[in-house]
C-alpha cells in the first residue's frame, strides 16, 4: 500500500497521539462542555464523536444523526483540533464530507463486510480525507488488511488502523479480548501502518483503560483513540467506558514510556543470551513436533486397516486432561496448554484425513 506517515497529515499534540471525545454526540452542550475539557489538557490531537451508531440490539440509543455533525465540527473549530466521526456507508460519507469533517473511521461491524467498505471507498474516490479502520469484531487480519486495501485502492493515502480488540463469549476481564497477536501480524504484513489502539473498546470499564493503554505503548502501537464524556454517568451509550476528561489527563500522564532500542551494552548482552537459549529451545520445540506429526502419519493406516474413525473423542478428551495435569505442575497455563494442544491435535487430523485420501 501506497500511506503517508502519521505525522505527516495529523499534526500530534502529543506523543504517543491521542484521539479523545465522547462515545455519542448528544447535544451541542454536551459535545462543547467535553471539547473545551479535553482542550485544556493539551494533549488531545483530534476530536471524536459518534453520530450514527451501529447497536446490537434496536431501540438502543443509535446516535441523533446528521445534526450532530455540525456540533461536532463546532467544538473542533473552536480549539482549532480536527475531528473525526464514524461512517458506515456512502451516505454517511456524503453527509461528513458536506459537514467538513476532517476525518473518518470505519467500525469494526463495518470492516467484516467488504461489499460496505467498498462503498465507503467508491464513495471517497477524489477526496484525501484520512480515514482509520477498526479491527473486524473477529479476529481476520486479512479482513482487515483488506479493508485498508479497497481505501488506498480508492486513492485514500492518509491511512490508519484501530485496534479495538475482538468479540469472545468469555473475555473477562475485558469487554473484549485484546488478542494482541493479530496486531503483531497485521504489522508484519503492513509495517508502515500506523496504528492507534482503542483501549475504552477493549476494556468495557474505566478503570482499566490505564492498563490496556500501557500494554499497548509497550508493544509499539502509535497512539490511543480513548472515549471521554463531561459526565459519563450520563451518557447515552457506553456510560462505563468512558473517562472524564480529567481522569484521561491522569491516566495518559501516568503512562510509562519505553524504548524498543536501548544501547546499555550490559542490557543487549543479556538479553542476546536469553534470546540464543530461547532459539534453542525453540529449535527442539519444532524437532518434537515434526516427529509427533511423524506418529501421527503412522497411526492412521493402523486405524484405517482397522476401520476404526480418525478422530477418537475418549483419546482426545483424555489426552487433553492429562496434558492439562502436566502443565499445570509445570506451573503452564491452562489456557495455553488446551489451545496447543488443540492446535496440534488439528493437525494430527488433518495427516491423518490427508494420508487416508492419498
Amino acid at each position: 500500500m501506497e500511506i503517508n506517515a502519521l505525522y505527516d497529515w495529523l499534526k500530534p499534540k502529543s506523543k504517543p497521539l491521542l484521539i479523545a471525545g465522547p462515545c455519542s454526540v448528544e447535544s451541542e452542550e454536551q459535545m462543547m462542555r467535553t471539547a473545551d475539557s479535553l482542550a485544556r489538557t493539551g494533549l488531545v490531537s483530534a476530536f471524536r464523536g459518534g453520530v450514527w451508531k451501529p447497536r446490537t440490539k434496536p431501540g438502543s440509543f443509535e446516535g441523533i444523526g446528521s445534526p450532530a455533525l455540525k456540533w461536532l465540527k463546532a467544538a473542533g473549530t473552536k480549539h482549532q483540533i480536527p475531528v473525526i466521526t464514524e461512517v458506515a456507508n456512502a451516505r454517511h460519507v456524503e453527509e461528513a464530507l458536506e459537514a467538513g469533517i476532517d476525518m473518518l473511521w470505519i467500525g469494526a461491524r463495518t470492516t467484516v463486510n467488504p461489499f460496505y467498505v467498498q462503498d465507503i471507498a467508491d464513495a471517497l474516490k477524489g477526496t484525501d480525507i484520512p480515514v482509520l479502520v477498526k479491527n473486524p469484531i473477529h479476529p481476520e487480519v486479512k479482513l482487515w488488511l483488506g479493508a485498508l486495501e479497497r481505501l488506498n485502492n480508492a486513492g485514500i493515502q492518509k491511512l490508519g488502523a484501530i485496534h479495538r480488540g475482538f468479540y469472545a463469549y468469555q473475555s473477562q476481564p475485558f469487554r473484549n479480548e485484546p488478542k494482541w497477536e493479530v496486531f503483531f501480524e497485521l504489522r508484519r504484513l503492513a509495517p508502515d501502518l500506523p496504528v492507534i489502539c482503542d483501549p475504552s473498546h477493549i476494556a468495557g470499564r474505566s478503570e482499566l483503560i490505564g492498563e490496556v493503554c500501557q500494554s499497548a505503548l509497550d508493544l509499539g502501537m502509535d497512539g490511543f483513540m480513548i472515549e471521554s464524556h463531561i459526565e459519563p454517568h450520563k451518557a447515552l451509550s457506553d456510560p462505563l467506558q468512558q473517562l472524564r476528561p480529567y481522569d484521561l489527563d491522569l491516566v495518559y500522564r501516568a503512562l510509562e514510556h519505553r524504548d524498543e532500542a536501548i544501547d546499555d551494552e550490559r542490557y543487549i548482552a543479556k538479553l542476546e543470551e536469553l534470546r540464543y537459549q530461547i532459539d534453542k529451545v525453540d529449535a527442539e520445540i519444532l524437532k518434537l513436533i515434526s516427529r509427533r506429526q511423524e506418529l501421527a502419519k503412522a497411526i492412521g493406516p493402523v486405524k484405517y486397516e482397522n476401520q476404526a474413525t480418525i478422530f477418537q473423542m475418549k483419546r482426545w478428551f483424555k489426552v487433553l486432561e492429562n496434558r492439562k495435569a502436566q502443565g499445570l505442575s509445570l506451573d503452564l497455563e491452562d489456557e495455553l496448554v488446551h489451545e496447543l494442544f488443540q492446535l496440534l491435535h488439528k493437525y494430527s487430523i488433518d495427516t491423518q484425513i490427508k494420508n487416508h485420501h492419498e
